[in-house]
């Protein structure tokens, strides 16, 4: 009887399996998975333009800082520096103040040569390069030049970078 009993729940089995495959069925269709990416800047890990510390103002005191400018690829951008906050606009001749009128002149430059004036007028005298996707690193080349040296003080300024793309 064990051996009839096992053929039968062998066949119901087999049965019951047949007939769950037989009523298995799927749908399937498809979806995209998108991104639009857009043109875009940014300017991270500026460094201070630390001229040090001086005494008498008689020759250049030469110095440089640097930052990075993100952008996606293929976009194109020009980098300017402003005035900082003491010039007046100015950003041939900018200026360091010490808070009490006093001030120290001061030059930057896209150069090592220090030849090329930077400047905040797009096209003019700005900076300009095509994004990478990744950080591009930019220096500074700062200058105080010989001037009338102006009383014992801490002396700064703030230049803001703008990306123009």
């Amino acid at each position: 009887m064990t051996k009839l009993f096992s053929k039968i729940l062998v066949a119901g089995a087999a049965a019951a399996m047949t007939a769950a495959a037989a009523h298995a069925a799927t749908a399937t269709n498809t979806f995209q998975a998108r991104i639009t990416i857009q043109a875009d800047c940014e300017v991270t890990s500026p460094t201070d333009l630390d001229f040090g510390t001086s005494g008498l103002l008689n020759n250049n005191i030469d110095q440089t800082s640097t930052f990075n400018v993100k952008c996606t690829s293929g976009t194109s951008y020009d980098i300017g520096l402003n005035g900082g906050t003491t010039s007046g606009g100015d950003t041939t001749t900018r200026k360091m103040t010490d808070g009490s009128g006093n001030t120290v002149d001061y030059k930057m430059y896209s150069d090592s040569g220090r030849s090329t004036n930077w400047g905040d007028t797009v096209g003019t005298d700005t900076v300009n390069a095509t994004g990478t996707g990744v950080d591009q690193t930019y220096t500074v080349y700062g200058r105080v030049p010989p001037q009338a040296t102006p009383p014992v003080g801490d002396y700064t300024d703030t230049v803001t970078i703008t990306v123009t793309y």
